[in-house]
């Protein structure tokens, strides 16, 4: 905990989960009626109404979102009792009316963008709720609703009654006698309240659900799949065991993977509330419905249990996924290495807990790669849950040319995915790029080297041995490694990062005159260095096959970069060694934005089989004491620039956004924890003075 007094920055707070849904009680209100509009508050999760209803997060439900159709923009409207941009003057007969036929008080008609044709299947009993709630649960905000912006002649609103003579059915949903109440409680949401026909139901030529529930001849369609805003949404038919699909809908994830596009604000402002029971009687009614023709994604047919399992438990096992065998040989499988890897790991498996597995992912099971291309072109966020308060980052990847991310898709979807689809080209990534106009937010200089070019080279086989080294050095180098790191564990991407102290830099550099060593030394000095101290093993042969490929690999980066070259990341970067590190702060951030991936006690993370996933920054399995990571101003300045990841949108890795004073912080916690001696230590500054920072 904090010392007594201690001001702790911005990034050592817990990250908290704000309710946007309001909840200001009108005064006066007797326990009836405020249970009512509790229950109504309840109600308006399982719509979602504020998600669509809030354009300014400062005035919920105040209206003004933009909603883009295929015929131009409409604006949500405010919902709010003011009495003048509201519905504060609605009746209950009036809003009935609205939420059962789409029809204003005023009499004016709503598109069906305002899902009423679910609305209608609601009970009066929580409509009633519903309308006591948003007149006496909101506070009224006076805010003019904005026109909307629609072509010619769906902006002509008399069609829409012509609409709903031929597409509504405004009844109440009825229970189904056979099935059991649970099944009858999931079908209401489902089709009711929660509209999730709207987006996952295939539309007609009217724009239209083809089906509003799974019952009559056109219900094979219920459900089956749609793309909306170029977001695939899936087949909800027979999807996943209850408890799983409880999983999904109240923390945003499974072992399957995670929500993204619209399906993260439905999480974050309706499901994550809703209660167990509700959200297992949602996955019974979905696991009821059979597989129909019309699906859009392949299924995942599993035996159903009763309750919701712990996300704990949610683990992807070593045995159901595996390292395919042209990672390395392939443009697409060395793509998926550099820019994949780290987050999604070489099997596909993920991280259980904090980054989603590709094995199984229905991302990629779907024929369509919509939904994969959207996400590599304008990244993607987790929702933020009360399971997992910390929202995670994907970065775009925008960056990368459209014929690379149509062959990382190709690999992943072959792999872990759907390898019967047809192939991702590069013009239909660029085709999708125009169409969400997507720009290129990141905008620095250097290029990262790519490593499906080494292919290309006369030694691509030598080269591709050095990337293996680099990205597996403790499996393949057992008897010089001594801990639990790679070289990848600070030279990140591959060595690619820019801020990551990239080979491209680190090979131009040598031969170069170091101070520890009080010498020239060459770069396979340098890489022994590292077994040495960072690794806390033994020195590799300087003639071995092995150390020639490292070297080989890493000059490759190098290309036409000489010594005097200014290249953006060599090294890693200073921080001003005037900052006094507040250690209780750093303890904080390392809880808070660092244990994530490397423990709660610096232990580091492994996978289901034993392996190491992200390495322990502390402990006999740590870089030990004469490493450079072990240096307090050394470790700030890496920490800066790359830790943590996923925290936002920096390219490749979402990495970065600590302050100066925080990563020195942080870096005093973790660099001065218990870690293995370095024996030579007595010899390592023979001519230069020490580092004022270094622990001995």
């Amino acid at each position: 905990m904090p010392l007594p007094g201690t001001a702790l920055s911005p990034n050592a707070s817990a990250p908290q989960v704000i309710d946007d849904l309001p909840a200001s009680y009108a005064d006066g209100l007797d326990e009836a009626t405020k249970a009512l509009v509790d229950k109504g508050r309840y109600v308006a999760r399982l719509g979602d109404c504020v998600a669509c209803h809030t354009g300014d997060k400062n005035k919920p439900l105040a209206g003004g979102l933009a909603l883009t159709t295929p015929f131009g923009k409409l604006y949500s409207t405010n919902i709010t009792p003011d009495p003048k941009t509201g519905i504060g003057r609605y009746s209950f007969e009036q809003f009935e009316r609205v939420m059962r036929k789409g029809v204003a008080a005023d009499g004016h008609n709503l598109y069906p963008a305002m899902p009423y044709p679910s609305y209608a299947k609601m009970s009066t009993d929580d409509l009633k709720a519903l309308y006591t709630y948003l007149m006496k649960g909101v506070k009224p905000i006076e805010q003019a609703n904005l026109p909307s912006d629609m072509s010619f002649p769906f902006n002509q609103r008399w069609g829409l009654t012509l609409w709903n003579w031929a597409f509504l059915e405004d009844k109440p949903f009825e229970p189904n006698p056979q099935q059991s109440a649970q099944w009858n409680r999931g079908a209401y949401i489902v089709q009711g309240a929660g509209h999730c026909g709207a987006c996952h139901t295939p539309r007609g030529i009217g724009f239209q659900e083809k089906a509003m529930s799974e019952a009559g001849p056109k219900g094979v369609y219920y459900l089956a799949g749609e793309t909306v805003e170029n977001w695939r949404a899936l087949s909800l038919r027979g999807l996943w065991t209850p408890e799983e699909t409880a999983e999904m809908l109240k923390t945003g994830r499974n072992r399957h993977g995670a929500v993204a596009g619209n399906m993260v604000d439905v999480v974050q402002h309706s499901t994550q509330y809703l209660t167990d029971d509700d959200l297992l009687a949602i996955g019974i009614y979905l696991k009821s419905l059979p597989p129909s023709e019309y699906d859009k994604s392949m299924q995942v047919v599993q035996n159903p249990a009763l309750t919701i399992a712990p996300a704990a438990q949610q683990v992807t096992t070593a045995s159901a996924a595996k390292v395919p065998a042209d990672l390395y040989t392939s443009r697409g499988g060395l793509g998926y290495l550099q820019f994949c890897n780290d987050c999604h790991r070489s099997d596909g498996a993920g991280v259980p807990g904090v980054f989603p597995p590709l094995d199984g992912n229905l991302a990629l099971q779907q024929d369509d790669p919509a939904t994969f291309m959207h996400i590599m072109l304008t990244g993607a966020k987790t929702a933020q849950t009360k399971t997992y308060a910390r929202v995670l980052t994907m970065p775009s990847f925008s960056r990368l040319s459209d014929a690379e991310i149509a062959e990382i898709g190709n690999f992943v979807r072959k792999h872990w995915g759907h390898p019967e689809s047809k192939p991702i080209t590069a013009d239909m990534v660029a085709e999708m790029r125009k169409e969400l106009e997507v720009k290129n937010i990141d905008n620095r200089k250097f290029e990262t080297p790519r490593l499906a070019d080494m292919l290309k080279e006369p030694n691509a086989q030598q080269l591709i041995l050095g990337a293996r080294l680099n990205l597996e050095t403790r499996d393949l180098l057992p008897h010089n490694v001594g801990n639990a790191l790679n070289c990848t564990s600070c030279h990140l991407n591959a060595g690619t990062v820019a801020d990551g102290s990239p080979y491209v830099g680190v090979s131009a550099f040598f031969p170069s005159y170091a101070p520890r060593s009080g010498r020239v030394i060459t770069l396979a000095d340098r890489i022994n260095g590292c077994f040495l101290r960072s690794m806390n093993g033994k020195a590799l042969p300087v003639d071995s096959e092995e150390m020639k490929a490292m070297i080989a690999y890493f000059d490759w980066m190098k290309r036409e970069t000489k010594p005097e070259d200014k290249v953006e990341g060599r090294g890693v970067g200073k921080i001003d060694t005037k900052l006094v590190p507040n250690v209780a702060n750093g303890e904080q951030i390392y809880a808070n934005q660092c244990a994530l991936c490397h423990g709660k006690d610096g232990e580091g993370i492994k996978n289901a089989a034993g392996q190491w996933v992200y390495p322990p920054l502390w402990g006999d399995q740590s870089f030990n004491i004469g490493a450079g990571m072990a240096r307090t101003y050394t470790a700030a300045a890496f920490v800066k620039r790359n830790m943590p990841i996923a925290f936002h949108d920096n390219f490749p890795l979402g990495q970065g956004g600590l302050t100066d004073q925080e990563a020195v912080d942080v870096a005093e916690y973790f660099s001065h924890m218990p870690r293995p001696d370095f024996a030579a230590k007595a010899k390592d500054w023979p001519k230069d003075k020490k580092p004022f920072d270094a622990r001995y």
